[in-house]
């Protein structure tokens, strides 16, 4: 196992849960910064992620290429419509079901071996709990 990758990897759910607790504890325009933040964030990872599938596609051929490629263009523009077009509670119940479908389609594909699955599936899990804990702050505080 990568020791870095691992570190890097659970480092990233650092600012996901920072941002969780300045939505449930902030208050005025703090609120609203957290609200924004909070998608911006996740649509940052969201994109990394469909990187990496753009990344391993360029080692594939024919139609498993193509099909990579458009699988990862496809989640960056879904994902980048609902943030900007829908309200937060919707673009972030999206941005979770994102993940989720990233890691689907990589298990799915046979991307990796290794320590990385194991590695993805707890990091996934754990940023689809805080994308909970984001809506659930947003019907609480009255700002879906």
């Amino acid at each position: 196992m990568s020791t870095a990758a691992r570190n890097l990897g659970f480092a990233g759910i650092l600012p996901f849960l920072l941002v969780v607790l300045g939505l449930w504890f902030s208050s005025g325009s703090q609120l609203r910064l957290f609200q924004q933040g909070f998608l911006v964030y996740s649509l940052a990872i969201l994109c990394f992620l469909a990187g990496t599938l753009w990344g391993t596609a360029l080692h594939r051929r024919g139609t498993e290429k193509l099909q990579r490629l458009l699988v990862s263009n496809a989640i960056v523009v879904i994902a980048a419509g609902f943030v900007v077009f829908s309200k937060a509670a919707i673009a972030a119940g999206f941005l979770a079901l994102g993940y989720l479908f990233t890691l689907w389609y990589e298990r799915r594909s046979g991307s990796r071996s290794g320590w990385y699955p194991a590695m993805r599936l707890q990091l996934t899990w754990l940023v689809v709990a805080l994308h909970i804990a984001y809506i659930a702050g947003l019907m609480v505080r009255g700002t879906p």
